[in-house]
């Protein structure tokens, strides 16, 4: 996520870290560059120009200049900044007191728009919610096939018809919803490849006729500033209460997250990261802006460990690790609970520093299938007893699992060594279960 943008400016700061001492001069000179930069990834051009005005007002008065620390003081303007920009504070879906509340989405095709629908109520199901999915998309080739497919993944109900029109379907969906006591209505309207009079007349006969309690506009974050004027076309027929931002996992420059909100003055509510219908996080503007400047975010990632915390199974983890019966099979399980938190890349972009380990470095979910297809090619008595694995065993495995013997021995030799760190858990000290679990390409 915003990873050229990320590492540009950790250029800047570090340059301006370094510095002893600093002076209006040095500071502009640092400015210029992050103008630069932000222009480089697409943001708004008025966009920067304010912003770069406030740091510049703030950065350059007595108590930056005379700071025992000023490089760091300018970097944390800097962050303030980006937090003001980016909306300040999290909003929140304005729910209704009286069920069902109606959640109207709206956006381009090829945005993410109906993927989006069905995170969203994913979502708010596991809000404890129970939501109800709407396909009023009756353009597009197999649009409501698609709704009904992901609905049916999370065990959500959806409601169509492909004989009825759009704004017929829309409004019987308020009385579905009342019948079938679900308390919200998420609906997926259509969408084209550009904006065009009959879309934009339909969105606001659905918008008449249902009087939802919340727009949502979902954009994809990929296509720079060209979103930020679809955004406006989209706000001056609807005016939407919120922003969607999706595919922010692809090649993200970043210069929609950051010039959306100025120009439509309407909150990010939502960005989407990834495929999964799981990969879905509430927009938190400080989070976003400390992920941008390259320091990490934390709370995101205890939030996502929490989700998938099992305490239960973490009680009998510890159990067996106080007996150093750590296994093969209680690895691979987790494994498997570490990817339910998202790629790598994304977990290792929200560690502070973590995100300057250069790729070919890193850890990625390449070596995490191969470590996992490398167990699961393994007798459920070799998974318990790996000392019993001889070289046949080892051609053996690494035949199922597609990778060498060499890759196998050194996956055996990683797990004894941890195995040996695991016995010191009852000594009081925590090892680091993952360190040089890497296999190269």
């Amino acid at each position: 996520m915003f990873e050229d943008l990320t590492q540009k400016l950790e250029t800047v700061f570090k340059k301006l870290r370094g510095q002893g001492k600093i002076s209006e001069s040095n500071i502009a000179d640092s400015l210029r560059e992050v103008r630069r930069i932000l222009l480089d990834a697409d943001v708004n051009y008025k966009v920067v120009k304010q912003f770069i005005d406030d740091v510049q007002k703030r950065s350059v008065g007595q108590e930056v200049l005379t700071s025992i620390t000023p490089g760091q003081l300018i970097v944390k303007i800097i962050f303030d900044e980006m937090v003001n920009l980016l909306g300040s504070k999290s909003a929140e879906i304005n729910f209704s007191q009286t069920p069902p509340t109606i959640i109207m989405v709206a956006g381009l095709q090829g945005s993410g728009k109906t993927t989006f629908c069905a995170k969203l109520a994913n979502h708010l199901k596991n809000k404890g919610k129970f939501p109800l999915l709407v396909g009023a998309d009756v353009h597009r080739p197999a649009a409501i096939d698609q709704l009904e497919m992901l609905a049916g993944s999370i065990q959500i109900p959806a409601y169509s018809s492909r004989s009825k029109s759009a704004l017929e379907i829309a409004s019987e969906s308020v009385a579905q919803a009342r019948q079938g006591a679900r308390d919200v209505l998420i609906v997926d309207t259509a969408g084209r490849m550009h904006i065009d009079e009959e879309m934009m007349q339909e969105v606001e006969a659905i918008k008449t006729r249902i009087n939802p309690h919340e727009i949502l506009f979902v954009v994809d974050s990929m296509t720079g500033q060209d979103a930020v004027t679809t955004a406006k076309a989209f706000h001056d027929r609807l005016q939407f209460n919120g922003v969607v931002l999706t595919k922010l996992d692809g090649d993200t420059r970043g210069g929609a997250a950051l010039s959306i909100r100025a120009v439509v003055n309407k909150p990010i509510k939502f960005v989407s990261i990834g495929e999964k219908l799981d990969s879905i996080e509430v927009f938190h503007p400080d989070r976003m802006a400390s992920r941008i400047l390259g320091m990490g975010d934390i709370v995101t990632l205890v939030e996502k460990a929490q989700e998938h915390f099992d305490e239960k199974k973490a009680k009998k983890l510890e159990e067996k690790l106080r007996r150093s019966e750590f296994t093969f099979d209680d690895f691979l399980d987790q494994l498997r609970e570490v990817k339910k938190m998202g790629s790598l890349d994304q977990i290792i972009g929200m560690i502070p520093g973590l995100n300057r380990i250069p790729k070919n470095n890193a850890l990625d979910d390449r070596a995490l299938i191969r470590v996992e297809a490398i167990i699961q090619s393994m007798t459920p008595e070799e998974r318990r007893r790996p000392n019993i694995i001889n070289g046949s065993r080892r051609r053996r495995i690494a035949l199922g699992s597609g990778t060498t013997i060499q890759e196998v021995n050194k996956m055996l030799k990683q797990f004894a060594e941890m195995q040996r760190m695991m016995k010191t858990i009852s000594k009081g000290k925590l090892p680091k279960i993952f360190n040089g679990m890497r296999i190269n390409n």
